[in-house]
Order: structure tokens, then C-alpha cells, then sequence
């Protein structure tokens, strides 16, 4: 730690005297007491966080009052202290989805992420001389009840009627999301992540799994599809511009497989209208649309149905051989065409 001050001069330790350097508004603070929401500064230094981080902090400022305590006895004053606790817990909040195992090794490797992407905060605790282990303590234990409750927190109530409140599922996405359905109270969600890979989410009937990386290099959205129970069909477009294709069979995941057939300009869409069969869509060199299938054998090669799109098309059939395609037009209108 002594390095890290040695590398950032401009970051001085702080004295134990009655000032204190606030590293979160850059601004001096005196003459710290008890009513803290009479002082501007924290309502500077504090922000109004989702409805999640809300309640943990709340479960934390009961759970660890002595933890407040011994840092007072450092001079760090409750809402420094209570600061620096909540942005560890919308840290946690943001990451987890990104790692697997169990509370020790997800606390582990949160951990060590936080303390490379937070140094400021380590810096600021070891500045009112809180010894170094305290310090790794004091992290990973609300990292690890942040966690805990977490996965304690009930599933989010379903409306009788209307819709439901905004919900924040964390991951960090790069591209819209897709989503299918195999079975009543089941979906599976996708997304490319930071590494342009695909990235997976489930909700299972109960509750929502963490992320897992399912590979690939994405240069679009992915489009997903169901045409059986456990069975899922995703398609992205690939660094060489053509559909490339992964599914679930019931039991694993496939590798990706490069499905050919010439140059796609946009994200795919894809429908079912049966057992086995599958119809993708995208935008083609030209800006027209075009369709392939899967028959339940092999892949037909592309077929242009014409338009002239400015966006990616969605699909979806409502039954027998039927499909609907829709897109955003030159006009930036609303276009549509479909197969009885």
C-alpha cells in the first residue's frame, strides 16, 4: 500500500486531526457529529442507489454496527464508512452474475476484482491507518452477506393484474438481448457480454441463475428460439460476417458452427413453425431480407424476399406454417411481411 501512495502523490495520508479529506466530494469536512442528514456534503457523497442496494444496506447497517464502530475509533466517520460499504455492495450487485461457484470462491474472486477496480477505497482506510487485514475483514464480509442475501431474496412478486416494476438482472451487455421459452414458466435470456462473447441467463420457475459465458465472437445481437422442451436454437453473426449458429439439445450446449451462405449486414431474427424446423431472417448486402430454413435434415441456402430494411428484422409464427417479419423501412416506418 505504501507503493500505491508513492504512485499517486496527489494522494496524501490523512492525520488524525479534526479535518478530514473527503476522497468521494473532494471537499473538506469539520466538525463531523451525528446529524448527518443536516450536512450538504453527504447528501453529496451519498446517491440514491436501486431499490436492491437499498435494502442490503439496511440489512448491513444492523448486521454490522460494530464494524461502523471500530472504524469511528480510526476517526472514519458513519457516513465515510457507510459510503465506501455501499459501493461495495453495487459492486457486488453489478459483478456477480460474471462468476460461478459457491459464497467463498464468488467472495474470493469479487474480492480481488474490487480491490484492483477500487483502490481509492483501500487507499482512503489504510490513510486513517486501518491495519491491511482489517481491511480484507471488512470487504469480504459484506461482500460475502451481500451475496448470501442475495440469494435469499424471494422471487419478484407477480402482479394480479398490469405489469410488474422495472427489475435490474446485473450482467454487463453490449449488444439487446434475446429471449425464448421452452416450457410454461421457463426462459432463457441472452445477450453478447464485454468479450463479445454470447452470455446466458435462466429463469428457472423459482429464480434467475447467475450469467455463464457460452463463447463465440458476436458482431451483432444474438436471436434465440425454442421449437421443443430443453431444446434452444441461438444465432449471432460472426467476426466474418455469416450466421453462425449454437444450441442446447437437453443436456449441453453445442459448439459454435459456422452455417455459411454469403454476407449478413445485421443481427438475425429467428422463428419456429414445428418440431425441428427453424426459419432465420437478416439483412442482406443489398438491405433486403433474407430467409434460410432448417427442414429437420439440412440448411437451405439464402432466398431474398425484397424491401429495402435500415434496421435488423424480428420474426415470429403464431401457428401452423405461419410467419410474420417485421423491420424498420427507409421512411423509418413500421414494415411487415408475412407467409400464410
Amino acid at each position: 500500500m505504501d507503493t500505491y501512495y508513492r504512485n499517486n502523490p496527489n494522494l496524501q495520508r490523512q492525520e488524525h486531526n479534526d479535518a478530514h479529506v473527503c476522497p468521494f466530494c473532494n471537499n473538506i469536512i469539520t466538525e463531523l457529529d451525528d446529524d448527518y442528514n443536516d450536512k450538504q456534503w453527504y447528501k453529496v457523497i451519498v446517491h440514491q442507489g436501486p431499490q436492491d442496494i437499498n435494502r442490503i444496506m439496511a440489512l448491513i447497517n444492523e448486521q454490522f454496527r460494530s464494524y461502523y464502530t471500530e472504524l469511528q475509533g480510526y476517526r472514519i466517520q458513519r457516513p465515510i464508512a457507510r459510503n465506501i460499504f455501499r459501493s461495495i455492495v453495487r459492486y457486488v450487485l453489478n459483478e456477480e452474475g460474471n462468476y460461478t461457484g459457491g459464497i467463498e470462491q464468488k467472495t474470493n474472486r469479487l474480492f480481488n476484482t474490487f480491490s484492483r477496480d477500487n483502490l481509492i477505497f483501500i487507499a482512503t482506510l489504510r490513510g486513517y491507518g486501518v491495519p491491511i487485514n482489517r481491511i480484507t475483514q471488512i470487504i469480504k464480509d459484506i461482500i460475502r452477506f451481500t451475496l448470501q442475501n442475495l440469494e435469499k431474496q424471494p422471487p419478484v412478486e407477480q402482479p394480479t393484474s398490469g405489469w410488474s416494476r422495472w427489475e435490474d438482472l446485473g450482467g454487463v451487455l453490449t449488444s439487446a438481448p434475446a429471449v425464448s421459452s421452452w416450457q410454461s414458466n421457463r426462459l432463457d435470456v441472452f445477450g453478447r457480454g464485454q468479450n463479445n462473447a454470447l452470455w446466458h441467463k435462466w429463469w428457472d420457475g423459482s429464480s434467475w441463475s447467475g450469467w455463464e459465458d457460452l463463447g463465440g465472437i458476436l458482431t451483432s445481437a444474438p436471436a434465440a428460439v425454442s421449437w421443443g422442451p430443453n431444446r434452444i436454437d441461438v444465432f449471432g453473426r460472426g467476426q466474418n460476417n455469416r450466421l453462425w449458429h449454437k444450441w442446447w439439445d437437453g443436456s449441453k450446449w453445442s459448439g459454435w458452427e459456422d452455417l455459411g451462405g454469403g454476407t449478413i449486414m445485421s443481427g438475425p431474427a429467428a422463428a419456429s413453425t414445428g418440431a425441428n424446423r427453424l426459419e432465420v431472417f437478416a439483412r442482406g448486402a443489398n438491405n433486403q431480407l433474407l430467409l434460410r430454413t432448417w427442414n429437420g435434415r439440412r440448411w437451405s441456402g439464402w432466398q431474398t424476399l425484397g424491401g429495402q430494411l435500415t434496421s435488423e428484422p424480428a420474426a415470429v409464427s403464431w401457428g401452423g406454417n405461419r410467419l410474420d417479419v417485421f423491420t424498420k423501412g427507409q421512411n423509418n416506418h413500421l414494415w411487415h411481411i408475412w407467409r400464410p
